[in-house]
Parts: C-alpha cells; sequence; structure tokens
C-alpha cells in the first residue's frame, strides 16, 4: 500500500506541473501575438532604411559619417540579448554559447588584454557575465518591462557616444531572430561601424538603379538618418529577440505539457497495476483463510 501512496503523490505532483505547463503556454501564446505584431511591422522600415543610406553613403565620397569609419578593432563591444527568465529551452544558452564562442575565436586577443566589454540586455546574460568577472556596462534587465523604442535608443545613443569616443573601435551584437513559434535564428551583427555595400558591383548597381530626389544635400540627409538607423537597427534586434523568446517558451511549454501527458499514463498505468495486485493479494488471502477454516 505504500508503493499505492507514493504513486498516487506522483500522479498528483505531475498534474499540478501540467497545469502550470499550460498555463505558461497560453500566457506565452498571448505575449508572442503582440510581439510578432511589433517586430513584423518594423522590420520592413528598418531594411529599407538601412538599403537607402547604403545606397547613398555609397554614392558620397570621402565617407559619410563618422559612424562608418573603420578602425582596427584593438577595443570591441558585445551587445548580448537574452531574457529576463528562463523555461525558454535553448533560447539563453544559444546566445551564450554564440557570444562565448565569438570571444574565443575572433576576439581572443582583445579578451586577453582586457579589451572585451559586454552589455548585456536581459537578466540571464547580466547573471551569467557578472559572475564570470567580465566587464558589464550597466544593467539594462528592467528594459522589457516596458520595451519600447526610446527606452531602447538611450543604450544605443550611449553606444553611440562610446565609438565616437574611441571607447570601442567595433560593436556587435548577439540575439536571436525570430521566423515563427518554433524556428529562431541566431544573428551575430555588426552595429558599428557600419557595413557598406558588399562589393563595388553593387555599389554601382545601387547608384544605377535607384536615382532618388534629394533635399537638402545627401551628406546632411545621411547625417540626419545614420544615427536614427543605428538606433532602429539594435531596436529590431531586441524585438526580434522578445518574439523568438516567447516563442521558444511557448514551444518548450507545449513540449513540457505533452511530456508530463505521457508520463500521467505511465504512472497511471503503474497505480492501476499496483492496485490490481494489492486487491488479488487480498483476494487470495480471504480465500486461503476461508478454505482453512472449511477444513477445520
Amino acid at each position: 500500500m505504500a508503493n499505492l501512496k507514493e504513486v498516487r503523490n506522483r500522479i498528483t505532483s505531475v498534474s499540478s506541473t501540467q497545469q502550470i505547463t499550460r498555463a505558461m503556454k497560453m500566457v506565452s501564446a498571448a505575449k508572442l501575438k503582440r510581439a510578432t505584431n511589433a517586430i513584423v511591422q518594423l522590420r520592413p522600415y528598418a531594411e529599407k532604411l538601412k538599403e537607402i543610406l547604403a545606397n547613398l553613403s555609397a554614392s558620397v565620397e570621402g565617407g559619410a559619417s563618422p559612424y562608418t569609419i573603420e578602425r582596427k578593432p584593438r577595443k570591441i563591444l558585445l551587445i548580448v540579448v537574452t531574457s529576463n527568465r528562463g523555461l525558454a529551452g535553448a533560447f539563453n544558452a544559444n546566445v551564450i554559447k554564440a557570444t562565448n564562442l565569438l570571444i574565443s575565436e575572433k576576439y581572443s586577443e582583445q579578451h586577453k588584454k582586457g579589451n572585451v566589454k559586454i552589455i548585456a540586455i536581459g537578466k540571464k546574460g547580466q547573471d551569467y557575465y557578472k559572475k564570470r568577472k567580465y566587464e558589464v556596462l550597466g544593467n539594462h534587465s528592467e528594459l522589457f518591462a516596458k520595451l519600447n523604442f526610446e527606452n531602447a535608443s538611450e543604450i544605443t545613443e550611449f553606444v553611440m557616444k562610446g565609438f565616437l569616443d574611441g571607447e570601442y573601435d567595433k560593436v556587435e551584437v548577439l540575439y536571436n531572430q525570430f521566423k515563427n513559434a518554433a524556428v529562431q535564428f541566431l544573428k551575430v551583427e555588426q552595429l558599428l561601424p557600419l557595413s557598406p555595400l558588399e562589393n563595388e558591383s553593387k555599389k554601382e548597381e545601387a547608384q544605377l538603379a535607384i536615382d532618388y530626389i534629394l533635399e537638402p544635400s545627401k551628406e546632411e540627409i545621411i547625417e540626419e538618418l545614420i544615427p536614427k538607423s543605428i538606433k532602429i537597427q539594435l531596436y529590431k534586434a531586441i524585438l526580434d529577440s522578445h518574439a523568438s523568446e516567447h516563442g521558444a517558451r511557448m514551444t518548450a511549454m507545449d513540449k513540457a505539457t505533452d511530456n508530463a501527458g505521457e508520463l500521467l499514463k505511465a504512472l497511471k498505468l503503474s497505480y492501476n497495476q499496483a492496485r490490481q495486485a494489492a486487491i488479488t493479494t487480498e483476494l487470495t488471502e480471504i480465500v486461503s483463510g476461508a478454505a482453512a477454516l472449511s477444513n477445520g
């Protein structure tokens, strides 16, 4: 009977866990809808603005902006976008693993000299790199509590000022890009300096294919739009990561709910088998006792 009680307790425990995972899945599904709408609306605008600036910058001689100046990458800043909470499968682990790989393979020399700094957006990344004695700039864990362009722009302005002041020569962003609830792509993008068009043929194609009517001059437009474009690119990465987080958590909780269901089936089967064995044992004892009395 003690075995029956143990199995019954496990069934109760797994049922409670299943209710929690089902509720978390529903919450993430609701949040995913809002997060998806935000990134779907911003993405075309961000990509078009980036394309226009690339085309204009390609036609400006002598460098379009101080944000496009390439320097020898002695000082590196990595912006690592994770989440504040776990229970999202490998969502956070993938970003942290990619960051560690980037540091060890691409920026190992800079890291040895203490010239790799990190901005961690999300508590998971913040805690991970703080514990390992990395130089983590600021605490941006509260950004997701009120995620909007203005709050994200404060981080970007800090980064842009540091780049102009020579505090870092290169800035890269690591995040999960949202595709759908089940699929997220790990992305590593260079935020600063702004990347030019990939090759000369593409520059020529861009200049020939698009004929803009500009007011005022190209230089003034670029000077005005480049800082805005940088802010939008980082904001897009954060929105992508935010939507990916809820997609990953919804998928993880869905699998956990299914696994709990399978475990419940196995436990109930085990419980019924143990119960039937106990009943059979009792019946056998009763029949044996009655037979002994009749024989006596």
